[in-house]
């Protein structure tokens, strides 16, 4: 579930979906269906450790406070497992989840409807997005317009998305954008890159234009990712036409494999296939917007939205059908059944799916030394569930999952570790602020 301001229960069934048997586990009233630990194709180890899962529900009141805020920015202002702590006095607003202390600072506040974020090396701090059209440049403690943006069509899910550095960026200074390009025949998802200079981009060129044209504004995808051999991966939803996520004629319900220039790897998985057009890596997908580089594997790993209930955690193989529309573990908003995937029917299983949807939105894999609980753990923005829900994988086997800063409220539209080891966060509101996790002490 991705709409705009939709509203859903934050915690429900859970599934990790190759078919091995579930057993349901009951926390705070809330059923997940967790797989009983047992043999896994993807892994050397014969047995998985049992799974656990870890869950802050129960009635809560959506809090517009924002935690800990930088001394130049204001008062502090921060919520704990209880409730709204304004000031003072223990647990003076330690968050304690997961066995882990920590603080929310404010980084930036003002921001409208930010959607994806890149901390500069060096120092030179974050460029934002904004989902209406501009770049910003957080640097001295202060937001920047960026200009030189390529036009942008807004509207409904629609407008500036994600953002990219080169990874050589010190050298090249590119920055890449997705957004939702205008057009005669409505809108499609964009990647164009430009050079970072003061406060504009330069040289700004296309990289990859979808054949996705549709009139509406919905599920452009637009999540962009460097993996460690410098491919450039771009998200692409369906549109809302499902339908299409199956052409391979068609960029609908895609993800893009391509040169940092936007030329095609010559090892694309349908380069040799006629009707097929040679940027898709995978298809059958319905709207992605969450992606990283698995650092265990080297692997992409993407999350996507399910219509009522099916969002995904996947595994990109290429080549692979992840079965949209045809197959899902969630249901059509009319409440009309979908087949549940299974194995055998020749499409690649996700790794862990969520019914009822948090409606995941941006991912990241802890890998540094601050949180050293967390390495290896995956986090997953909510927009729908309103949280930051942490995932601990044991090899591709999802063992324990949890919701963190539930009592904030927010609709988290991003998550991203810096190069200090700190998680960073954007939020999807009219006036929103860039978060960030610090240790407590």
């Amino acid at each position: 579930m991705d709409a705009v301001g939709s509203s859903i229960p934050p915690v429900g069934t859970q599934g990790a979906s190759r078919r091995r048997r579930t057993e349901p586990m009951h926390v705070s009233g809330a059923s997940f269906m967790i797989p009983r630990a047992g043999p896994h194709p993807h892994l050397n180890s014969g047995r998985n450790p049992p799974a656990t899962v870890r869950a802050h529900v129960g009635s809560r009141r959506p809090a517009r406070v924002i935690a800990g805020a930088l001394a130049a920015l204001g008062a502090t202002v921060v919520p704990t497992a209880c409730g709204i702590i304004s000031e003072g006095g223990p647990p003076n607003g330690v968050f304690r989840d997961s066995g882990v202390e920590f603080r929310v600072e404010v980084v930036a506040e003002g921001l409208e409807h930010p959607w994806g974020l890149a901390l500069l090396p060096d120092a030179e701090g974050i460029l934002v997005t904004e989902r209406p059209g501009r770049l910003r440049w957080l640097r001295d403690g202060r937001l920047e317009d960026v200009e030189g943006v390529p036009e942008v069509r807004t509207g409904g899910q629609g407008g500036l998305l994600d953002v990219a550095l080169h990874p050589e960026f010190t050298d090249t200074r590119w920055v890449y954008l997705s957004y939702s390009k205008p057009g005669s025949e409505g809108a499609t998802t964009a990647v164009a890159r430009g050079r970072l200079a003061e406060g504009r981009l330069t040289e700004v060129e296309h990289v990859f234009v979808a054949e996705a044209w549709e009139s509406g504004g919905r599920h452009f995808g637009s999540r962009i990712l460097f993996d460690g051999e410098g491919y450039l991966w771009v998200t692409v939803g369906d549109r809302g036409a499902g339908d299409r996520s199956q052409d391979l004629g068609d960029h609908v319900g895609t993800t893009i494999r391509l040169y940092d220039d936007g030329t095609v790897p010559a090892d694309n998985p349908f380069v040799q296939r006629p009707e097929a057009l040679d940027e898709i890596f995978t298809y059958g997908h319905r709207n992605a917007q969450g992606m990283v580089v698995h650092p265990g594997s080297g692997e992409v790993w993407l999350n996507e939205h399910g219509p009522r209930g099916g969002d995904e955690i996947n595994r990109i193989v290429a080549g692979a059908d992840y079965g949209w529309p045809h197959y899902s573990f969630g249901r059509h908003y009319s409440f009309r059944g979908i087949p549940d995937p299974e194995e055998g029917v020749g499409v690649e299983l996700p790794l862990l799916h969520w019914t009822p949807s948090i409606a995941p939105s941006g991912m990241a894999v802890y890998t540094g030394d601050v949180f050293p609980e967390w390495r290896g753990d995956v986090f997953v923005g909510a927009l729908a569930g309103r949280h930051l829900r942490r995932v601990r994988f044991h090899g591709t086997d999802p063992v324990e999952q949890e919701e963190l800063l539930g009592d904030l409220g927010h609709r988290i539209r991003d998550v991203r570790q810096g190069p200090d080891g700190l998680l960073y966060l954007l939020v999807d509101a009219s006036d929103a602020p860039i978060l960030r996790l610090e240790p407590n002490g």
